[in-house]
């Protein structure tokens, strides 16, 4: 993967078309900016129950984005990630309707998981509490198969997206001919998705038990087998999170975005710079994503294990990020939105930080000097705001920060100047050669940080001081010294 800003993506919210559009746009106002693209869900259809989370053909390109040809066509331009939803198929998908109907007597009747199967000598109210869900209530729905029989079965996420029995024949065929596709497409990283809660076992949280790491570790070595590297999509206690990084190729890090949050509205370093020395160094950092703004990795663990930040200064956190966006954030988080996630804020981040363009440029100025490599979602590359007409017509949280472009407002956006100075940002942190070498922060005051790369005679040192919000760029190498503000 090369240790480039890469863009995160809709194919078509972005672009208006398809992958053929998307290139155009990489190879033209892109280019030099990011290195690597990972598009969101491009597989039949992207415009299911949870935008393209929920494919009833993994292994198929939506016709309206293009064909796999067009997606190798990109992978000439950019290095391609793309999403392994491991953990579930939907529930229009051809082998769950096959099951509905004839149940048991199924070919696929395998791959799911019924609560008998799950729980052959039944539940205790221990082992059903025991098991941890990102949303309220238990991750069972009744369904009616073709016979008239009810059975309950097992959906984490909604009753669109049924869990799959990783370790059933059909349930692993279906994973292989996944990574098959995405070699001959010419994808060169995946991310799983929604990894955490693919292996299931009575009497335990099924979530990131043992049994899950060996089935990860066993998916990853598979797909490097075929040139692909393996990111793993885990939202958790950050002391979880890093022993995590150490058994996978690459761990978003996701409390880097509330932490740089909290820096930039207190104008205290400390906890970002107490995690910037022990984060994983084999991290995708992000400021934003397709989902909202994730609090659980800062905030303490189940067993009462404390967080990177206090239950006070995380309460502080996400209400000034609604009072910063004008209460948009709050009416796009919680059951009012149909956003159920217990650790998520809906909003942009650029709305999160009062659409101050200074904050905002320190705040990716801090993303990219972070350990990692960084990746930049579509809205914020572009410094999108809140899409409220979209929220209040499909009633979705998170569909505030999904917006869909037009050409004209792509274009609009690019000529702003906060843009530019993004984009050249990226440009620098893409070219300069000391971000291949060897990582440092500082903390001079209690409102100062300093993060430093070295390579050799290159150097690049960002300082940032969060009381005055100043910050300033110094490097030298072989292109001579420089400096410059940002902001």
């Amino acid at each position: 993967m090369k240790n480039q800003v890469q863009l995160i993506t809709y194919v078509d919210r972005l672009t208006a078309g398809g992958f053929s559009d998307l290139k155009a746009l990489v190879d033209g106002p892109l280019k030099g900016v990011v290195g690597g693209v990972h598009p969101l869900p491009f597989f039949d259809p992207i415009d299911g129950a949870d935008a393209g989370f929920d494919p009833s053909d993994h292994t198929m390109v939506d016709p309206r984005l293009g064909d796999w040809n067009d997606v190798r066509a990109l992978s000439a331009s950019v290095d391609i990630m793309a999403d392994m939803i491991v953990n579930h198929v939907s529930a229009d998908s051809p082998s769950f309707k096959d099951f509905l109907e004839k149940g048991d007597a199924s070919d696929f009747a395998d791959m799911f998981l019924t609560f008998g199967k799950v729980f052959p000598n039944g539940a205790s109210e221990q082992d059903l509490l025991a098991i941890y869900r990102p949303r309220p209530g238990f991750p069972f729905n009744k369904m009616t198969f073709g016979d008239g029989s009810k059975r309950l079965i097992w959906t984490t996420f909604t009753p669109k997206q049924i869990d799959i029995d990783v370790f059933s024949k059909h349930g692993a065929a279906y994973l292989d001919a996944i990574l098959a596709r995405f070699k001959e497409g010419g994808v060169t990283a995946i991310r799983l998705d929604a990894a955490g809660y693919a292996v299931k076992k009575p009497g335990t949280s099924s979530f990131m038990i043992p049994e899950t790491y060996a089935f990860l570790g066993e998916l990853a070595d598979k797909a490097r087998a075929l040139g692909m590297e393996v990111l793993v999509e885990i939202h958790s206690y950050y002391r979880d999170q890093i022993e995590i990084a150490k058994k996978v190729d690459r761990v978003y890090d996701f409390a880097l975005p509330p932490l740089v949050l909290h820096a930039l509205f207190t104008g205290e370093a400390g906890p970002l710079a107490e995690w910037l020395k022990i984060s994983p160094r084999n991290a995708i950092t992000v400021l934003d994503t397709h989902d909202g703004i994730g609090v659980i990795d800062v905030g303490a663990a189940t067993d009462g294990r404390a967080g990177l930040l206090a239950p006070a200064a995380l309460d502080a956190l996400v209400e000034t990020m609604h009072d910063r966006s004008g209460g948009e954030s709050r009416q796009a988080t919680g059951a009012a939105a149909s956003n159920l996630d217990l650790y998520q804020v809906n909003c942009t981040y650029y709305d999160a930080l009062g659409k101050r363009d200074g904050e905002y440029l320190i705040a990716r100025a801090l993303q990219f000097f972070a350990p990692g490599i960084p990746q930049v979602y579509y809205i914020g590359l572009l410094g999108g705001v809140n899409d409220m007409d979209l929220l209040h017509r499909t009633k979705v949280g998170r569909d505030i920060n999904r917006h869909y472009y037009t050409p004209e407002e792509v274009a609009a956006a690019i000529d702003k100047p906060m843009v530019g100075k993004l984009f050249d940002l990226a440009r620098f942190r893409n070219s300069h050669p000391a971000f291949d070498g060897d990582f440092a922060v500082e903390q001079p005051s209690t409102s100062r940080l300093v993060l430093r790369w070295t390579k050799g005679d290159d150097s690049a040192t960002l300082e940032v001081d969060f009381k005055t919000m100043a910050a300033t760029i110094k490097h030298q190498g072989t292109g001579g010294r420089g400096e410059f503000v940002v902001g």
